[in-house]
């Protein structure tokens, strides 16, 4: 992991040495483009009925030719608090709705969203004339894998129905293809000091659960889902293009 890491990092270095040695501000550059996000996403469709609105942090990794084409490879986890699918613990509850632990105490039992999406996209930039022929509207489509699932947690570990083997069976393990559409505001700077994306995500996720049992239900569920997430994406970029160079005449 160490040397891909380390071979990753040369490859960028590499690529900017030899590609983005021209001005960003007179001319339409070859450049990596990497952006570190934060995405406030709204449920929709079947993910709506198990799970509220969620934050995801993402890492964007891609290109932007001369022609302004864009592509590269996008990862995210997202996570939330909001669970709105109910009665998930009722087969091991009592007449109350309480579960006993081990010390014959009331169990503390909290549930989270956890999940995580990666996929490749391309896309075209329509640049502005100002600051640079480089910042402008993006818009990009991307496929690929998406995953979801209830976080199951018991406070001090002590609830044997809910040890490590026995969660599976409850917390709705879900994933599938995926599709992505990005539309939003590209701004790279001519001094480098200032370089961010923001604009909005769409995602449509056609899943299944992939669990073989849920103990709730008493069955398999092998019904197909489609999960949708939708939401306003701000991102800072690393900048790997140059400085455009000062001109200086003398007369």
């Amino acid at each position: 992991m160490k040397k891909t890491f380390i071979l990753f990092l040369f490859l960028l270095v590499f690529i900017n040495n030899i590609f983005a040695q021209v001005s960003i501000k007179d001319s339409s550059i070859f450049t990596p483009i990497i952006q570190f996000s934060y995405c406030y996403q709204i449920s929709g469709a079947d993910m709506a009925k198990r799970f509220g609105n969620s934050s995801a942090i993402q890492l964007n990794i891609g290109f932007k030719n001369k022609n302004q084409w864009v592509c590269g490879i996008n990862g995210g986890y997202f996570f939330g608090k909001d669970i709105r699918e109910k009665g998930l613990l009722d087969s091991i509850a009592n007449t109350d709705g309480n579960i006993t632990n081990q010390n014959g105490e009331f169990a503390d039992i909290r549930f989270y969203e956890r999940g995580f999406n990666f996929s490749v996209f391309a896309g075209k930039l329509i640049p502005f004339k100002k600051p640079n022929p480089n910042s402008g509207i993006i818009l990009n489509f991307g496929i690929g894998f998406i995953q979801h699932k209830i976080r199951i947690e018991t406070i001090g570990n002590n609830v044997p129905q809910l040890s490590s083997d026995y969660k599976k069976g409850y917390d709705r393990l879900t994933n599938g293809f995926l599709l992505t559409q990005n539309l939003g505001y590209l701004y790279l700077s001519n001094n480098r000091l200032l370089n961010f994306y923001f604009g909005f995500e769409f995602m449509q996720g056609f899943t299944k659960n992939r669990r073989k049992y849920d103990f709730d239900l008493m069955k398999k569920n092998s019904s197909k889902r489609l999960d949708t997430l939708y939401g306003a994406k701000v991102a800072w970029i690393l900048p790997l293009y140059k400085k455009a160079p000062q001109l200086f005449y003398y007369y």
